[in-house]
């Protein structure tokens, strides 16, 4: 019973924490004519019953309203989320902002909604079903993104149907997206709407026939007439075709081609210091008019010797405006900087081509300005080492009696005796010396720490910053197979040494912070690498070569 009550009160807790979690609305379109509705849902983990919607009334009449809750259970952590749902019908037409509402404790972000004057209907308002066809450019580019909205409109009730629209033979056609569902009034009769949204994507320039939508479905007289079988009916209705005009990529063109309707950029988060080995955060966005996620172009701050940049994967999502896809990105990236002052980065440039002005452009990012202090590690300068030159001076120098005694060592009357003692030696000592190594491995059991080894490779690749050269540079020296990270591990003597290779790891091949593992692995190398040795060596069980 105790455990049971523990464990409600900690969902409870659980539940409660996820309190501060965003909460976000959204409108299933944002365009639309007057006399239609619009769906507004709102989305949130605050423990609230109901929505306060009184600051809507002034510019819209509040329909139905729906709710709907879900509760999950995620690596432990509970998580509850509701769903309001409330249909809206704007009181006159003109550029809306639906104000911020509260919940909980929390508030929406402000909507707009774009209410256009009720446009010009082909049926007549006797019709009691009709099909439109509507595409967002009737004479696009090879490969753009052409965005084809279909609407069934009905005004009596519909007990099945199925609506149709055909490939054409030199375009790929997709549906993207849910149908949405709204009223609209034409001629003083109400109608109901189903719209559904397609991706056309023209193959070869010239004519591109778009055949019409189709819907053909049964129908009830009425609700009264719906009991009775003579009262349901068949219906259909179709859109007319329409032919649409593809052009060939311009000459002048940039590759790759990307034909959209406007491209822009901007920096979310745009620092202006920094640190040597210390990495700062740079988040770019980028939201493309009339282009899917597939289609979006690849977002790169260029590095220089100054600065290493490591790119996140971007993350992006797509959604439908004005009837054509319409998709954002976000990425960021990890400045480290490698040497103090003022240092300067070229902001990220993509060249597109404007499908609606017939023109080529460029959107672009002025350069990142940082300026760079000098880091911890900097401030004090290892000692240089000495010129070999300067090395060999310091050594003492041999005396006359001794050189003589070595030239006359080496005299030509000697010269056959050397050659047959080193025959001798070096075949006698091959064998012994690969023995005693055998033997030395074999034996070795306790390990401890030795003086640190610097290698100049391992010392240039953690100044250059490359994560993938410092792996390799700790390989060799480890005297292990290609990127074999965990066997360097079990080889390093020193914890913080240790620690840096695990960050190493995780930033090139589990997500982590790249300029935090390059911050670790210069601090813990900065003297070398301590490796690990045996204790002791292994007793031969040959008599040596020469006496003590």
């Amino acid at each position: 019973m105790k455990r049971a009550c523990l464990g409600m009160l900690l969902l409870m807790l659980l539940w409660a924490t996820s309190a501060f979690a965003q909460t976000r609305a959204v409108l299933d379109r944002t365009t639309i004519s007057f006399g239609e509705t619009v769906v507004l849902t709102i989305e949130t983990d605050q423990g609230v019953q109901q929505i306060d919607y009184a600051p809507l009334q002034r510019q819209f009449e509040i329909g139905g309203q729906s709710v709907r809750r879900s509760y999950a259970l995620v690596n432990g952590r509970a998580s509850a989320t509701t769903v309001f749902s409330i249909g809206l019908r704007p009181r006159g037409p003109g550029v809306l902002t639906l104000p911020a509402l509260r919940v909980g404790n929390a508030v929406t972000a402000p909507l707009r909604l774009l209410v256009q004057p009720p446009s010009v209907q082909q049926a007549s308002a006797h019709s009691d079903v009709f099909v439109e066809t509507q595409v967002d450019a009737s004479q696009p580019y090879v490969q753009q993104a052409v965005g084809v909205t279909v609407r069934l409109n009905y005004a009596v009730p519909l007990l099945s149907g199925q609506l149709d629209l055909d490939t054409p033979d030199t375009a790929g056609l997709q549906q993207v997206g849910e149908d949405a569902t709204y009223e609209r009034d034409i001629g003083g009769r109400r109608y109901h709407v189903v719209e559904r949204h397609y991706l056309l994507i023209p193959e070869r320039s010239g004519p591109l026939r778009l055949s019409g939508a189709r819907f053909n479905g049964l129908a009830g007289g009425g609700f009264d007439d719906q009991l009775f079988d003579d009262a349901r009916h068949p219906l259909s209705a179709a859109s007319s075709g329409q032919t649409l005009q593809v052009q060939p990529i311009p000459v002048n063109a940039a590759q790759p081609w990307l034909p959209l309707h406007a491209l822009t950029l901007r920096y979310l988060n745009q620092p202006a210091s920094a640190r040597v080995g210390q990495a700062t955060t740079v988040q770019i966005e980028a939201v493309a008019d009339g282009a899917t996620a597939a289609q979006m172009p690849t977002i790169e701050i260029p590095a220089t010797a100054a600065v290493s940049v490591f790119a996140d994967p971007p993350q992006v999502e797509d959604q439908l405006f004005n009837g054509r896809p319409r998709t954002t990105l976000h990425r960021k990236f990890s400045l480290v900087p490698n040497q103090a002052g003022a240092v300067v980065l070229a902001g990220p440039k993509v060249a597109w081509w404007d499908a609606e002005q017939h023109t080529a452009r460029i959107a672009e990012l002025p350069p990142l300005s940082l300026q760079v202090a000098a880091g911890v590690a900097s401030a004090t300068r290892p000692q240089s080492v000495a010129p070999v030159e300067a090395v060999q001076s310091t050594l003492p120098q041999q005396s006359a009696p001794a050189a003589r005694m070595q030239d006359a060592w080496i005299s030509p009357r000697n010269a056959w005796l050397l050659l047959l003692l080193i025959l001798i030696v070096s075949t006698g000592w091959g064998g012994m010396a690969g023995y005693r190594r055998h033997r030395a491995r074999s034996a070795a059991h306790a390990d401890v720490p030795v003086a640190s080894r610097p290698v100049a490779s391992l010392q240039q690749a953690l100044r250059d910053g490359v994560l993938q050269d410092i792996g390799q540079a700790l390989v060799q020296q480890a005297g292990l197979a290609t990127d074999a990270l965990e066997g360097v591990c079990t080889k390093l003597a020193d914890p913080v040494q240790v620690s840096a290779v695990r960050q190493l790891q995780q930033a090139r091949w589990g997500g982590g912070d790249a300029g935090a593992a390059l911050q670790a692995l210069r601090k813990a190398f900065s003297a070398g690498a301590h490796w690990r040795r045996t204790s002791q060596q292994a007793k031969s069980l040959l008599p040596p070569l020469y006496p003590e």
